[in-house]
């Protein structure tokens, strides 16, 4: 489909890499560009029911919130008495009783890392990092959503590389100016609604060249599109995607927003979906 010549064609230039922009562009090229080249605002939701979807990012920003306050020493009494969503209170006794225990690490909540890659950087937030000197490095995701994220999902998706590759680029400074090797590093995805059944993913040096090897040529396929002034940023071929993207009518893949209810219905059935709704994104917020 070739590009609308009513769509602006301002690119940005203080692009910088995350793990949700680089899994957009190995999802639709499209949406990448119209995203984050383009910063493109379009008017449209993401998925129905409209309340539904919105109550639930409400409710994941709110723990996020609430377990940064308790991990920056807000005692969890005084935290307990703000709550007043029954879903939200089930979640915060769940990490109150069931959450990782990081007593004796150096733990650091909602922190910032960058590193360079290829011409531009490469920068995460992480909801928590508990570093135990010159033994282990804990990375902890909180994930909010109603169901359980399949663990495939999670191993291809570029969170898991992103985040345990950048603490080992740029977590030296946590680590009292020592390096942290890769089989120092352990990713843990802890669900609220699930609390006794985490999913860890340990880190390796194979894995963090792979990691170096990739995400650097994602770099660099990003930044020959965005020098060509016909680059071609290809749709996404794998039109499921479509659904639930607020570019959908832009790019003629339908109107009409997907059902949260039908997406969970799909990756139940198709083993080779591996997409979610941009919920690793609530807990990018500043409190």
């Amino acid at each position: 489909m070739s590009q609308s010549t009513n769509i602006p064609i301002y690119q940005s230039t203080n692009l910088q890499f995350s793990q949700s922009s680089l899994q957009d562009f190995v999802d639709c090229p499209r949406r990448f560009q119209l995203k984050y080249l383009r910063e493109l605002a379009w008017p449209a939701i993401e998925a129905e029911p409209v309340l539904e979807h919105e109550n639930l990012m409400q409710l994941g920003s709110r723990f996020h919130q609430l377990v940064h306050q308790h991990l920056s020493g807000v005692p969890a009494e005084r935290l307990t008495q703000t709550i007043d969503h029954p879903d939200l209170s089930r979640w915060w006794h769940n990490y109150l009783d069931h959450a990782p225990d990081l007593e004796g690490w150096q733990t650091r909540s909602e922190i910032a890392l960058s590193a360079p890659l290829g011409k531009r950087r490469l920068v995460a937030k992480y909801d928590v990092l508990a570093i135990e000197s010159g033994k282990q490095a804990l990375i902890i995701d909180w994930k909010t959503s109603r169901k359980k994220t399949p663990r495939k999902w999670l191993q291809e998706r570029l969170q898991t590389s992103v985040y345990s590759y950048l603490l080992v680029q740029a977590g030296s400074h946590l680590n009292g100016g020592k390096a942290i090797q890769p089989e120092q590093v352990e990713m843990t995805y802890w669900f609220p609604e699930v609390p006794s059944q985490p999913e860890r993913f340990s880190y390796n040096t194979k894995q963090y060249s792979s990691d170096h090897e990739r995400l650097s040529s994602l770099a660099e396929q990003i930044i020959a599109l965005s020098n060509e002034e016909q680059g071609q940023f290809r749709l996404t071929s794998d039109e499921r995607r479509c659904r639930f993207c607020v570019y959908r009518s832009l790019c003629a893949r339908g109107e009409k927003a997907g059902d949260l209810n039908d997406m969970e219905d799909i990756f139940a059935q198709e083993e080779d979906v591996v997409f979610e709704l941009d919920f690793e994104q609530i807990g990018e917020v500043e409190y």
